[in-house]
């Protein structure tokens, strides 16, 4: 078996004379929740009517109680409908924010009307997603009226609130795009529990062959050995760890953001994983980056002490920022932690020391600064679409799109150009300045940073997690590319999946490692002619054995799973 290469952070001169320096102006940034304008309510309460409703329990008040356990429903399979509100008199709109049950609106607009009969449009989306949209508007009316064009699954519409803000008798200024940090738990247990499958993937998505419970339930077996090999409580104060035996240090950022989004998204199936994600959590805020506060350090010794500069590693810190939004939606953020406003502070901390602000690309760490050696440089594993969307949703901050595009954007150009035969990436990528392209031998860890290796190795588990829930053409495209290469490379077989490969297609060394075979049975869930190479790759997940001693290819193949039985979902 191959190790897999460590990273190596350098902590030269000028990262640490740049630390002290930091640190007062990032948590300047990061330390304040966003807030609004001080724009009132106006909807709470008011009368409400719908165009149906699912039955005589989900009705369209239900919509304007302020109570987010109560919800309403149109009826199921039905376009074009609408639920609408009587704010008693004419007012100055500014905001709309819809907090939608598992069924959304993929296409609806938000009209206002003076007397409830003729409707302006102040707003209107053909890519809705669901979770929980907060608009900026400009609008004036009595009556607001959301009105459903397309659904995003097969069900109707649902809301848990629709709140419309403003002011009555004259214009306000409308408020940052910026939601509210007020908690929305769900009724009672997990929002969505582990098999449910209430979020629904793309349509002609695969899946494996066999009935969804049997599916299911292999995630939770694996899931169930792979806690007992890595959920730890090592050193007390009521911090749990994920411990990584094949890592340079036994916890690194990595493993817990691989727990948190783990625990949150078994929960339902596992009763324990609320303790588990709130020890996380704990862990987490126990150890911050010595250079942007609001951040992970990267790396701790078996005494649970920050070793190697305290400074962060982005994948840990975007893993740690989704997994907060995942337990808001599973469980509300009204109890020990609010789960929402630390993802908002952990995302706003990423901006500040993980983006890079000329490229809008992920830097390797916050240790990396304008003008040192890795400054321009981004690893591909770090290229995570859907945690960019689930950013752009919380937080309303139009930088997330930007992130998200340039990253796609850069995925495209370096199959394209890089990669034309086989769509894979290299781990890391250097010039993004000017001419992106694949690192010319070692960077920052191995000799093959060039190449597809240890790191890039997530890649089709990554792109295809965006393909799959959104079904956005890029990432489509993307993950396409390598299926169609590593399904041709192999004849089908997954066990000729090599350990690593040159761009070209060349493997580099021989063996089988799940870091490498698993994370193509997420691309391969995207191509309808896949069953059968998805059900062999299914298969070789099942019957490879467990390695406790493997903390890194153990949880990527659990992810997998988790992705193609089809419990992976976008908060």
């Amino acid at each position: 078996m191959h190790a897999r290469p460590r990273l190596q952070r350098p902590t030269t001169i000028l990262v640490l004379a740049l630390a002290l320096a930091l640190i007062a102006s990032v948590f300047a940034l990061v330390a304040a929740p966003p807030s609004y304008a001080a724009d009132s309510l106006l909807s709470q309460g008011r009368p409400a009517t719908s165009s149906s409703s699912e039955d005589s329990t989900l009705v369209a008040a239900n919509a304007f109680d302020g109570d987010a356990s109560t919800r309403w429903a149109s009826v199921e399979a039905h376009d074009p409908e609408w639920i609408r509100v009587d704010l008693g008199q004419s007012a100055t709109i500014s905001r709309v924010k819809l907090t939608w049950e598992a069924a959304y609106g993929k296409s609806y607009k938000i009209q206002t009307s003076s007397d409830g009969s003729a409707w302006a449009d102040v707003y209107s989306t053909t890519t809705g997603d669901g979770a929980t949209d907060d608009l900026t508007l400009s609008g004036a009316g009595r009556y607001v009226r959301l009105y459903g064009t397309a659904r995003g699954t097969a069900y109707g519409y649902s809301l848990y609130g629709m709140e419309v803000y403003g002011a009555v008798g004259g214009p306000t200024t409308p408020p940052t795009p910026t939601p509210t940090p007020t908690p929305t738990p769900p009724t009672g247990g997990p929002g969505v529990p582990f098999g449910s499958h209430v979020i629904p993937y793309a349509a002609g998505t695969l899946r494996p062959s066999g009935a969804q419970a049997t599916l299911d339930q292999k995630v939770v077996d694996y899931y169930t050995r792979w806690k007992a090999a890595f959920v730890k409580q090592n050193c007390g104060n009521g911090w749990y760890q994920i411990i990584s035996p094949d890592a340079d240090h036994p916890y690194v950022a990595e493993a817990q953001g691989y727990g948190m989004v783990i625990s949150a998204t078994m929960a339902g199936a596992d009763p324990d994983a609320k303790k588990i994600f709130d020890g996380l959590v704990k862990y987490v805020l126990a150890h911050p980056s010595s250079i942007t506060p609001g951040l992970l350090a990267a790396e701790q010794n078996t005494a649970c002490q920050s070793v190697n500069g305290s400074d962060s590693a982005t994948d840990g810190d975007l893993d740690v920022a989704y997994g907060l939004l995942l337990a808001d939606r599973q469980w509300g953020s009204a109890g020990t932690y609010n789960y929402k406003q630390l993802a908002i502070n952990h995302i706003n901390a990423i901006k500040a020391g993980e983006v890079n602000p000329t490229t809008k690309l992920m830097k390797l760490g916050d240790w990396s600064s304008s003008g040192d050696e890795y400054f321009w440089i981004s690893r591909s594993s770090d290229w995570m679409i859907d945690h960019f969307r689930a950013f752009r949703k919380a937080t309303g901050d139009t930088i997330w799109d930007t992130v998200r595009t340039n990253h796609q954007n850069l995925i495209a150009s370096q199959q394209a150009n890089h990669a034309a035969s086989t769509g894979l990436l290299a781990d890391f990528v250097v010039n993004t300045n000017t001419a992106p392209k694949p690192a010319p031998g070692e960077v920052l860890e191995d000799v093959s940073d060039g190449k597809y290796w240890w790191n890039a190795c997530r890649d089709p588990w990554r792109i295809g997690n965006d393909a799959v829930t959104s079904g956005d053409a890029k990432s489509l495209a993307a993950a396409r590319k390598l299926n169609t290469w590593i399904k041709s490379k192999t004849g089908g077989d997954p066990n000729k999946i090599a350990v690593g490969y040159s761009l070209n297609g060349t493997q580099i060394s021989s063996g089988s490692e799940p870091a490498f075979f698993a994370p193509f049975a997420v691309a391969a869930l995207t191509d309808s002619g896949s069953q059968a190479w998805l059900d062999a790759l299914w298969t070789k997940m099942l019957n490879t054995p467990f390695t406790s001693s493997d903390y890194y290819s153990t949880s990527l193949q659990l992810q997998v799973m988790i992705t193609v039985t089809g419990n992976h979902w976008v908060p």
